[in-house]
């Protein structure tokens, strides 16, 4: 099977979204990408995360050509596809619709630095794209120039984006994205959140990275 390996992850961590309630049912997608072979594996459009296979998940080349799988890719590819093609530094992509990050982005707000853990997506913030048609060339372009320099970003009126080098990183950074939104979110519920410093953050960054085991650019 093309891309065994990368199509039994989708399946493994297309749950791991549902279990974390990261996202609902069919709802976001997530996708992994062989860049010494230009393709990359993402989940099918329309099928519960519960009912995935291997042999479900499409297997795409950077030219949106579907090269193997017997179903229809996510209607997202064009937003996975184009990050692939313009960072060398991501080989893993997950969109969600998870509740208080797509609560901020209806806001029309971008996540700041209210807890340090913000520092995942890759900066002092997460970034928040413009709104566009869901699947459509122009939300992919959007997604993909908001994410310029970061690891997340919140899709106005949509939901979550995030990337890593790893498919690892990528859940690990929606995750956490995820818990900053709630904490932003609550602590909007009660007052104004200090927000950590540009310097502050960079300091952040920094130790993240020489914390743990590295996966981000492995």
């Amino acid at each position: 099977m093309l891309l065994q390996t990368e199509r039994e992850q989708i399946v493994v961590f297309g749950r791991k979204l549902i279990e974390s309630r990261l996202t609902t049912g069919t709802g976001g997608n997530l996708s992994i990408f062989d860049r010494e072979k230009g393709l990359y594996a993402i989940k099918p459009s329309g099928v519960e995360y519960k009912d995935i296979t291997a042999i479900d998940v499409v297997v795409m080349d950077l030219d949106g050509n579907i090269v193997d799988g017997r179903s229809k890719p996510s209607s997202e590819h064009n937003m996975h596809r184009i990050l692939y093609q313009n960072r060398t530094d991501i080989n893993a992509v997950i969109h969600t619709h998870s509740v208080y990050s797509t609560t901020l982005a209806c806001l029309g707000r971008e996540l700041p630095a209210a807890h340090y853990l913000v520092g995942f997506g890759g900066g002092n913030k997460i970034p928040l794209a413009p709104y566009a048609t869901f699947g459509s060339q122009e939300l992919a372009q959007f997604a993909c120039e908001a994410m310029d320099g970061y690891y997340g970003v919140l899709l106005a009126n949509h939901g979550l984006l995030t990337a890593g080098g790893t498919i690892g990183y990528a859940f690990s950074a929606a995750e956490e994205i995820e818990l900053c939104a709630e904490i932003y979110w609550r602590a909007l519920a009660v007052g104004e959140p200090n927000i950590l410093t540009e310097e502050q953050m960079d300091d952040v960054l920094a130790k993240f990275s020489t914390y743990g085991q590295p996966t981000k650019t492995s």
